[in-house]
């Protein structure tokens, strides 16, 4: 028996659509991918545009108006107001001392005894003596007056009349000598107690009781310093000489005194005087402050930091000092805009202190102006302003607008 294999041909319109379908399915899956694709990558559209930079932290103050003091430093030294070196005016033996070291005495208080009893008995002999010459002229003037009367009825001659009275006069000027010596006498027995010629402080003593102290001794007993008032001698440049003394012609002028490392205030007083030539060698003119001292702060031969206030300026534009800068073309700050963008702006300062600079032109008030981080800034750049105690200033109110200076 024949088996005959029969084959028949697939349909063809079957086959089309399976292909087709399987070019559909990549094709979708293809597109998956790709917006998936996208997605993780923050899609076209942001990877096309740059990222901005974050804006540069700085910090910033204020434009104000204020009154700024004028002062003129110096450097000085404390003197005292008078210095007296106490020493005998005679010689003898130091009985007794009446002060205690570093004590304040006043005029007149008592603070040392030299033996007085030699000068007691010269006194007492000079008085002696006075009173035997006037008992001398008694007698003498009663002689005169009998040859006197004798005279007159032609019984004693002119010539002892005369010589009696030359007598008398030679007495009288004997006792006008006693006492000269007498008054001498009394003045050296003085000298024995001496006392202080000034108010002040006592230093320390130099001679101890029971010694013989001379009249031409040049250490002294003690040294007496009047300290209260007190003066600061101080130098400034001859420069400043007819600024002080116009000054000084419109009114007194404060001076304040600092510690020699300027970190204490020690007083404030008044300026006394000013020194009637400049010192050639050093372009230097002396001046001399006055202070009360009441509380002992200054002490002489202290080395002391001196500021002389010439004047006040009232309402004047300021800036702290850190926030001007020097450039090429002088001194400029830069200045934080509305839109927190920086700005470069020239500025005429009047004056740089240690606290404030004092602007007279190209700021106005409340503008704010950088003091740290100028560095990491250019003009234009944005910031992140922050004032010195770390928090974000208020915001800027409209201003006037302000010529624009050429950038340094």
């Amino acid at each position: 028996m024949d088996r005959t294999t029969t084959w028949t041909a697939p349909d063809k319109p079957r086959r089309g659509r399976l292909v087709v379908g399987v070019i559909l399915a990549i094709l979708l899956l293809a597109g998956g991918w790709y917006v998936v694709g996208a997605r993780g990558a923050g899609g076209p559209s942001k990877a096309q545009v740059p990222a901005q930079p974050p804006p540069v932290p700085v910090t910033v103050a204020a434009v104000a108006r204020q009154e700024v003091p004028l002062w003129l430093p110096g450097i000085g030294s404390v003197q005292a107001l008078n210095t007296v070196t106490v020493r005998s005016r005679v010689d003898g033996e130091l009985q007794k001392i009446f002060f205690t070291e570093g004590q304040e005495v006043k005029v007149g208080d008592p603070l040392a005894q030299i033996d007085p009893r030699p000068f007691q008995a010269t006194l007492d002999q000079a008085t002696a003596k006075k009173a035997q010459d006037e008992a001398m002229l008694a007698n003498a003037q009663r002689d005169l007056a009998r040859y006197e009367t004798l005279a007159q009825r032609d019984f004693s001659s002119r010539q002892q009349g005369d010589t009696q009275r030359a007598q008398v006069a030679q007495l009288e000027a004997q006792i006008k000598g006693d006492q000269a010596t007498i008054d001498n006498a009394q003045v050296q027995l003085g000298y024995t107690m001496i006392r202080s010629p000034v108010d002040g402080r006592v230093g320390f003593r130099n001679v101890d009781a029971g010694n013989i102290v001379h009249a031409n001794d040049t250490s002294g007993i003690v040294t007496v310093t009047q300290t209260h008032p007190i003066n600061v001698v101080f130098t400034l440049p001859e420069d400043q000489l007819h600024s002080v003394v116009r000054a000084m012609a419109r009114g007194p002028l404060t001076v304040s005194v600092n510690s020699r490392d300027n970190r204490e205030h020690l007083a404030d007083g008044v300026l006394k005087l000013v020194d009637n030539q400049v010192d050639q060698t050093t372009g230097t003119i002396r001046l001399k402050a006055e202070f009360p001292n009441i509380d002992n702060a200054l002490w002489p031969g202290e080395f002391v930091q001196v500021r002389l206030l010439l004047r006040t300026d009232k309402g004047v534009l300021t800036v702290p000092p850190n926030a001007v800068q020097r450039g090429p073309n002088g001194l400029y700050v830069y200045v934080i805009k509305p839109d927190d963008t920086a700005e470069v702006r020239t500025v005429q300062p009047d004056r740089l202190g240690e606290r404030e600079a004092v602007i007279s032109g190209g700021l106005q008030e409340g503008e704010r102006v950088v003091v740290s981080g100028q560095l990491k800034i250019q003009p234009g750049m944005r910031v992140e302003a922050r004032t010195t105690d770390g928090k974000a200033p208020a915001p800027l109110s409209a201003s006037k607008p302000v010529t624009e200076a050429a950038a340094p």
